[in-house]
């Protein structure tokens, strides 16, 4: 049976790492939590290695525009916010494209008007 994605906090990983450091179990910790006991043994590593900071929710890759457009309904904050989101698309777009144009008239040898 899949399990439902869910972002646990720094918090919450810490007291679970602890309580398994004193002693506790990773398998009952992880029926407890409803996660995987690799789960709890990764974040264990993961103190063990890095410390607090290494229990950090990681930001994950993926389209900032997804949010948006997947719902039929935004309040005016949402729509200006994808608003936002699309002119920063369209701006690193343009702005490649400068330095894609900049570097051709480099390699032509200089200014285009001195044809």
């Amino acid at each position: 049976m899949p399990r439902k994605y869910t972002i646990r906090s720094k918090e919450e990983k810490l007291s679970v790492v602890k309580r398994n450091l004193s002693g506790e179990s990773a398998c009952s910790l992880a029926r407890e939590l409803g996660c995987d006991d690799r789960q709890i043994r990764d974040w264990v590593k993961l103190y063990q290695s890095e410390g607090e900071a290494g229990l950090e929710p990681k930001k994950k890759p993926g389209n900032p525009l997804s949010r948006y457009e997947r719902r039929k309904e935004l309040t005016y904050e949402e729509q200006l916010q994808y608003q936002i989101e699309l002119l920063k698309r369209e701006l690193v777009k343009k702005e490649a494209e400068v330095l894609r144009l900049k570097k051709r008239n480099e390699r032509k040898g200089g200014d285009a008007q001195k044809r």
